[in-house]
């Protein structure tokens, strides 16, 4: 399976510019500043550097602008698909119902609210995948239906990301079977409508 990043791959590179960003600013300070400064104080600016790479890459809005940069560099990078999006489900019979979502990614997790005319769904496991050069999304959900006394349910789908043009704009769409516990099945198609992922997307 694939994922976005690799933890141990970006333990080892934040661990690595700490120790150059440290020894950089370590430098600096005992060349311009304090030429008497101790070599300890690098402990201290290592900790410091470490902590403030650490929360810039797990803040939205700080990756979100280095996973644009890297993905403008390489088209192969997995899209951030934070958002809002609309579109449909397609039922057993071929009854279409709309359907809304918010989708908050970030480097180490990804999390789907989704919501139909007649139920709402939770995230309980999402995994982006890379499959021969396809990009993917495995999602698992637990539904609720708005009818009070039904039972809640399961399901899975998995999603294609396709880019699709409307009009001037190129768009992300998601698009997969689902299959849940109660035996049915159908499809479910959604378009990126927003990159804000602060929309309220409920029917009810």
């Amino acid at each position: 399976m694939f994922r976005i990043i690799r933890f141990d791959l970006l333990l080892r590179t934040i661990a690595l510019v700490t120790v150059i960003i440290s020894i950089s600013i370590y430098v600096l300070v005992q060349t311009y500043w304090d030429p008497k400064i101790h070599l300890f104080k690098v402990i201290t600016i290592s900790s410091i550097v470490s902590t403030l790479l650490v929360f810039s890459l797990l803040t939205s809005f700080i990756s979100r602008k280095i996973w644009a940069f890297f993905a403008w560099i390489d088209k192969s990078i997995y899209p951030d698909l934070n958002g809002t999006w609309e579109g449909q489900i397609t039922l057993e019979d071929g009854k279409r119902i709309s359907a809304k979502a918010v989708i908050r990614q970030s480097l180490l997790a990804t999390q789907i609210d989704m919501h139909g005319e007649t139920t709402k769904s939770v995230t309980l496991e999402t995994t982006p995948t890379i499959e021969q050069g396809q990009k993917k999304l495995y999602y698992v959900y637990r539904s609720t239906p708005k009818t009070p006394g039904w039972p809640a349910y399961n399901g899975s789908t998995l999603f294609d990301i396709r880019t699709i043009r409307i009009g001037n704009e190129i768009k992300y769409e998601l698009s997969g079977y689902y299959y849940t516990d109660r035996k049915t099945v159908g499809r479910i198609q959604l378009t990126q409508v927003s990159k804000d992922s602060n929309n309220d997307v409920s029917f009810y």
